[in-house]
């Protein structure tokens, strides 16, 4: 059975942050190296606005931390809380793997008894 950890209060932020292919994208952007929001909004045909808002939610998920230097923002990626994620889904996929191994061994045991019976 799956051990209850106490959930994290970040892990729903960081899977809403994750599910929209626009923030993934500047997630991928940012995981070659740290960029300004200009840089970022560039390959998106939406507005300033749109992009900030993005960003904002990446930034309350933990996924990104800003820095400024005058009037630019700098955007870098934060690993942390991805692994968080990551772990989490390990955790259940090991859990599911074990379930599904169950049933492919009790189906296995099934077929030979129906085999040995005829």
């Amino acid at each position: 059975m799956v051990m209850q950890q106490a959930p994290s209060p970040h892990l729903d932020h960081i899977f809403a942050a994750l599910s929209d292919p626009t923030r993934r994208g500047i997630l991928e952007r940012l995981s070659r190296g740290e960029s300004n929001i200009s840089t970022l909004a560039a390959p998106y045909n939406i507005s300033q606005p749109a992009i900030s808002k993005h960003l904002r939610v990446l930034e309350r998920a933990g996924l990104i931390q800003r820095t400024r230097r005058g009037r630019e923002h700098h955007i870098k990626v934060d690993p942390r809380p991805i692994e968080e994620a990551r772990g989490w889904i390990a955790t259940y996929a090991q859990f599911w793997k074990q379930q599904f191994d169950a049933v492919d061994a009790y189906l296995k045991d099934q077929e030979k008894n129906q085999n040995e019976q005829h």
